[in-house]
């Protein structure tokens, strides 16, 4: 049976560092999906990846045994990606944007896939425009699927500032992109 991502947390509190690169390998495609969908970046997203994992390791004994070692995870991730977009004084960059997207059905006339890229790019520039806190509360609710509590927890805030962070980036969002029936507002 295999354990639980506690109990290999707690192994590795109690000296096991044999247990580390489990928990590596279990969230390697989760936490850097979020955090490609946080940076838009592939280089920052690999190095606040190992930065996470490198202050998982510094910060072990201050992981609470019983706690989920998802949230307390995904909590060092999106602090640190918040710290790295408040550093970072360029936009986004289309040239390294490597978001994986859908791949357009083969239905779709040229025209149409051609909209629906533009339509993409559109909405990835207006997610960068969002306040990192914003930005995290939108892309671990959203795109990663978390509910409010979670993302509460992940990001080390209370459910009513999730709930702000997600109104404002959707009245925000809302001001920058096209309307959906593509009329006026």
């Amino acid at each position: 049976m295999e354990q639980t991502d506690e109990v290999l947390m707690e192994a590795y509190r109690g000296g096991d560092t044999a247990v580390f690169p489990a928990l590596v390998q279990r969230y390697q495609g989760l936490l850097f999906g979020y955090l490609m969908r946080m940076l838009h970046n592939r280089e920052m997203a690999e190095d606040c990846f190992q930065e996470t994992f490198l202050r998982v390791h510094q910060k072990a004994h201050t992981y609470r045994p019983g706690a989920k070692f998802k949230s307390w995870l995904f909590t060092l991730a999106t602090r640190i990606a918040i710290d790295r977009l408040r550093k970072s004084k360029r936009g986004l960059d289309f040239q390294s944007l490597e978001v994986s997207e859908p791949v357009e059905a083969a239905t779709d006339r040229p025209d149409e896939a051609t909209a629906k890229s533009e339509l993409r790019q559109t909405v990835q520039a207006a997610i960068e425009t969002l306040p990192p806190k914003q930005r995290a509360a939108l892309v671990l609710s959203y795109y990663q699927g978390h509910t409010y509590p979670e993302v509460a927890e992940m990001m080390g805030c209370s459910l009513s500032s999730v709930k702000t962070h997600m109104s404002r980036a959707l009245k925000k969002l809302a001001t920058q992109l096209p309307h959906p029936d593509g009329g006026d507002r």
